[in-house]
């Protein structure tokens, strides 16, 4: 259409808001008051939907189990160490739908009694993590799933090995199901060997099975490595000699240590009866206690020396002092009795022969204070402080408490407890020219803890008299030690009952060093109550110490300082 000028009249556009536009609009509303009540429907009338399927995808933090340290003899031969193992886990929701003969043939490889996974089923039917098997080893592991058994699950862990079983296992000690030490040094150094735990994110499924790892969080810290004192060349020997002098004395116990004599480490530390600490299952605290430094005696006449050094070094006696023994001595109402009346003795013979009379007229010249002061300064009465768990401090009676008998039966080893451990650390003030050195089972160069007690004349001059006691008169002849010459001293005890001592109990004890001219090593043999018909400490116990002396003193490479005049013992070096 044209205007009056000639122009084309424009048409006036339509109002399409009732077309496609409302529809579209009209859709689009629709389409959010479905999300709307899908919304209100999930999360207010069923919310338990939403619930199970954030069950079934959640976010975790689990433990990274650290690599506990090893712990190594002085050499660096392996005494415990860890091993990656796998523990058996069930969820019993799942696992109550598997074939019962699958299940059987799970619980033989596990060693299970037939009938406990199924029982777990039942009893605990509303858990999802049931522990079934403890660190089994890999290859037993990989036979249970090639069952592929729905509701079995593995996790990595790691399990303590001891190599050498039985031979170190009263100073290694053990760990439990856990990892966690719980005797011996595996107990007193738990926090150097443990390390520290990490942490890592990860996402489980609705079992709680880790399907996805997210991130670490924390790496783990391995543990550090104990490194000991213990030679275990000389361990093994010292173990297998007082294995088989317990049993062919058919003794009830025993214990042997070995010191080094020039700083005190412990090379060795053995205990009858043992246990392998690889198969716990029936242990007793009587097998796993270490004797030779948990368990206390009376040393008896192993303490002699000390009392005849004593009275040298205070000027209570001279070096050519004689004594009449008589075979009896009276003190008050008691009487100290000799085996035999040796009649008059020097100091030498009063060592050798092992007079009890002899010893208590001298512990009768000192005055009470100076001479505890002697036994206290050699450690009797206070643990040896080697660090072990439990060590045994033994029992000195105060000086102000003494009677004159008292003095008495103190210089002969009875009225104090000492253990095997304190008794060779003693030794050490005669061994090392008057010096007393602390005991160490950790590796060590020196010692800084060294203390002097006698001086290098007093202590030379009665490891002379200690080398008689090995002759063929005196009381330990079957203690040499074939091309060395040794020192020591012997000492049977009764054993103290309810109603005081017994008469037919005895703890047979040998005390001794090598070589005597400087020695280097300190043997302490203790066996409770031998059967067998011997009960001197000369006879049960010395042989013993030649033996392990004789072996460890090659093994050392020390060079003899005497011909060699009986056979040369083999020794094994290792297990």
């Amino acid at each position: 259409m044209l205007d009056f000028r000639g122009r084309s009249k424009a048409t006036k556009p339509k109002d399409d808001f009732s077309g496609r536009r409302k529809f579209l609009v009209l859709f689009m509303m629709a389409c959010m008051l479905v999300l709307m009540g899908r919304a209100i429907h999930l999360q207010v009338l069923d919310k338990q939907f939403l619930k199970a399927q954030g069950d079934m995808r959640q976010v975790d933090d689990v433990s990274v189990s650290a690599y506990r340290g090893m712990i190594k003899d002085r050499n660096g031969n392996p005494l415990a160490i860890s091993t990656p193992v796998e523990s058996v886990w069930i969820n019993p929701r799942e696992l109550k739908f598997a074939k019962e003969d699958q299940i059987r043939r799970m619980e033989k490889l596990l060693n299970l009694p037939t009938g406990k996974v199924t029982d777990l089923i039942k009893e605990d039917s509303h858990r999802q993590f049931v522990y079934i098997a403890r660190r089994v080893n890999p290859q037993l592991g990989d036979q249970v799933k090639e069952l592929k058994l729905a509701g079995v699950y593995f996790e990595r862990e790691f399990k303590r090995f001891y190599p050498t079983g039985g031979v170190s296992a009263h100073i290694v000690g053990f760990t439990n199901v856990d990892d966690i030490g719980q005797e011996g040094m595996e107990s007193g150094y738990e926090k150097l060997l443990k390390g520290i735990s990490g942490s890592k994110r990860v996402v489980r499924d609705g079992q709680r099975r880790i399907i996805e790892d997210i991130e670490n969080i924390k790496e783990p810290v391995s543990g550090k490595n104990l490194e000991l004192s213990i030679d275990q060349r000389i361990q093994y020997l010292a173990y297998r000699e007082l294995q088989l002098a317990v049993s062919a004395n058919k003794a009830k116990s025993g214990a042997l240590i070995v010191l080094d004599a020039k700083n005190g480490e412990i090379l060795a530390a053995v205990n009858q009866p043992s246990f392998n600490p690889n198969t716990r299952s029936s242990l007793k605290e009587s097998l796993y206690r270490n004797r030779a430094l948990t368990d206390v005696f009376e040393p008896g006449s192993t303490v002699k020396p000390f009392v005849v050094a004593a009275a040298l070094e205070g000027g209570y006696v001279s070096p050519n002092a004689t004594f009449a023994t008589h075979g009896s001595y009276q003190i008050g109402r008691n009487t100290v009795r000799d085996v035999h009346n040796y009649g008059t003795l020097d100091l030498t013979h009063v060592i050798k022969k092992s007079s009890n009379v002899a010893v208590s007229m001298m512990a009768l010249k000192m005055p009470p204070k100076y001479f505890w002061g002697v036994y206290h300064r050699l450690g009797f009465g206070t643990s040896a402080g080697s660090g072990f768990p439990g060590e045994a401090s033994g029992a000195l009676l105060d000086y102000t408490k003494w009677h004159d008998f008292d003095r008495a039966i103190l210089s002969f080893g009875y009225g104090l407890s000492s253990s095997a451990l304190q008794l060779a650390r003693a030794y050490t003030a005669l061994a090392d020219d008057g010096i007393l050195h602390s005991v160490s089972l950790l590796k060590r160069e020196e010692d800084d803890d060294a203390v002097r007690v006698f001086s290098a004349k007093t202590a030379r001059s009665v490891r002379k008299m200690m080398e008689t006691v090995l002759m063929k008169d005196g009381t330990a002849y079957e203690a040499r030690v074939d091309g060395y010459s040794a020192a020591g001293k012997t000492g049977t005890v009764k054993k103290a009952g309810s109603r005081g001592y017994t008469e037919n109990s005895y703890f047979a004890v040998f005390a001794g060093m090598a070589p005597a001219s400087d020695p280097r090593l300190i043997i302490v043999v203790m066996i409770d109550e031998p059967s067998a018909g011997q009960y001197y400490g000369g006879l049960v116990s010395a042989p013993v110490f030649s033996r392990v002396m004789a072996g460890a003193l090659r093994i050392l490479e020390v060079a003899p300082d005497q011909e060699e005049t009986m056979p040369i013992l083999l020794t094994q070096k290792g297990p």
